[in-house]
């Protein structure tokens, strides 16, 4: 079944310093083996300026679960969770089955 990693990234206290540093991150992801397809979002701000859930989501597509998991062992993805705890910025990652795309 089709497996994607999600990163929920939650608000970062300088939006402008993570931005800048966010965007090779997302190409770095693209190195990963197996990746399928990338795809990074920006959560919508709220009407009335209360903070946003999340700041940013990135999912990463791969053709199933054994594939995921051996992604996620490798150099590249060592360095992308080290770059990505860097950033200050608090992240959940989560493995989810593809039900129906």
């Amino acid at each position: 079944m089709p497996t994607k990693i999600t990163f929920i990234i939650d608000n970062p206290t300088d939006v402008e310093a993570f931005e800048e540093a966010y965007a090779p991150l997302v190409e770095l992801a693209t190195q990963l083996p197996g990746l399928r397809r990338t795809e990074s979002a920006r959560v919508w701000p709220k009407e009335d300026g209360t903070p946003t859930p999340a700041h940013r989501t990135l999912d990463l597509y791969f053709d199933d679960y054994d594939a995921a998991s051996a992604a996620v062992t490798t150099p590249v993805a060592g360095e992308l969770f080290t770059r990505l705890g860097e950033l200050g910025t608090p992240f959940t990652g989560l493995f989810s089955d593809i039900e129906r795309a």
